[in-house]
C-alpha cells in the first residue's frame, strides 16, 4: 500500500536521509487518538527498518505539535484500517528501541500526550511562540503515563510543580526546565531542525544505533550493572566497519565514508 492509503492521520515524507512524520489533524491541533497512535507505531517501525533513514523528525501540522489525547476517542479503536500494533505506552517505549536519533519539531502547543512524545525524542526544537503544558490536573486527571518520560528530562520539583499546578510553560521556560533542547525564532524553526538533522545524518549510523540502544538500556540500570555491558558494547563497536573507517579517516585526515556496518 502507498503511504497515502496506509496513513489517514499522519504524513510521512523522506527528505534525504531524514524521515519526517507529521501528526496531521491541524484543524483540531493534532490530538492523539487510537488511530493516530497506531499509525505512528507503524511509521516508526518502518523508519527503523529502512537503512536509508538516518534520522527521524516528529512534528505536527499547522501551528501545534499536539493538543494531547483525543478525548472523543477514549475507549474506541479510532477506526484504524491497520491491524493494531499497540497503544500509547507502546508508542512511548518505541523511541527507546529505534536505534536512530529522533528530533521533535515543536511549532506551537505541545500538551499532555503530545508533550510526552516530545520528551521521548532525543532532541526537541521549539519556536519562541511554543507553549508546553500538562493541563490534566485541571480536568480532574493526572499525566500518569507521560510522567515516566518527563521525569527523564525534568528535575523532580520542577516536574511536580508543572503537573500539580497544570502550568503552561513558554518556550524559554521549557528550555530551562529541560523540555526543549533549542529555542529559536518562529521563522528559524525549520532551519534549526535542518541544521541538527544534517549533522546527525553525517554521523556513523552504526555508532549511533549501538550508542542509542546502549544509552536507553543504561538509563534503567544501576552503575554496577551498566558498566560491564557498556564495556562489551565498546568492544563490539570497535569491531565494526564504521569504527575501522572512522579511525582510518582520522589518520588519513579525510572525511569518513560510512557504510552502516
Amino acid at each position: 500500500m502507498t503511504e497515502a492509503t496506509t496513513y489517514e492521520t499522519i504524513l510521512v515524507e523522506r527528505r534525504g536521509r531524514v524521515e519526517w512524520i507529521t501528526l496531521n489533524k491541524p484543524e483540531r491541533k493534532n490530538p492523539l487518538g487510537a488511530q493516530m497512535v497506531n499509525e505512528l507505531l507503524y511509521a516508526l517501525d518502518a523508519a527503523k527498518e529502512d537503512d536509508g533513514v538516518r534520522v527521524i523528525v516528529l512534528t505536527g501540522a499547522g501551528n501545534a505539535f499536539s493538543a494531547g489525547a483525543d478525548l472523543k476517542q477514549f475507549g474506541q479503536d479510532g477506526g484504524s484500517k491497520l491491524p493494531l500494533k499497540g497503544d500509547f505506552p507502546d508508542l512511548l517505549l518505541r523511541f527507546r528501541e529505534l536505534g536512530k536519533p529522533t528530533v521533535a519539531r515543536v511549532p506551537g502547543i505541545a500538551m499532555g500526550g503530545g508533550l510526552g512524545i516530545v520528551c521521548a525524542c532525543d532532541f526537541a526544537v521549539g519556536c519562541e511562540s511554543a507553549v508546553l503544558s500538562t493541563p490534566e490536573i485541571k480536568r480532574g486527571l493526572f499525566p500518569f503515563m507521560i510522567m515516566a518520560v518527563m521525569a527523564k528530562v525534568v528535575p523532580r520539583r520542577r516536574l511536580l510543580s508543572m503537573m500539580l499546578l497544570g502550568e503552561k510553560l513558554g518556550a524559554h521556560e521549557a528550555l530551562e526546565a529541560g523540555l526543549l533542547t533549542h529555542v529559536v525564532p518562529d521563522d528559524q524553526l525549520d532551519a534549526k531542525v535542518e541544521e541538527i538533522t544534517s549533522a546527525l545524518a553525517a554521523q556513523s549510523p552504526t555508532a549511533m544505533r549501538m550508542g542509542l540502544l546502549a544509552f536507553h538500556r543504561m538509563s534503567e540500570q544501576k552503575l554496577a550493572e551498566a558498566l560491564p555491558e557498556l564495556q562489551r558494547d565498546l568492544m563490539a563497536a570497535l569491531g565494526t566497519e564504521d569504527a575501522k573507517e572512522g579511525l582510518l579517516a582520522f589518520m588519513q585526515k579525510r572525511e569518513p565514508n560510512w557504510t552502516g556496518r
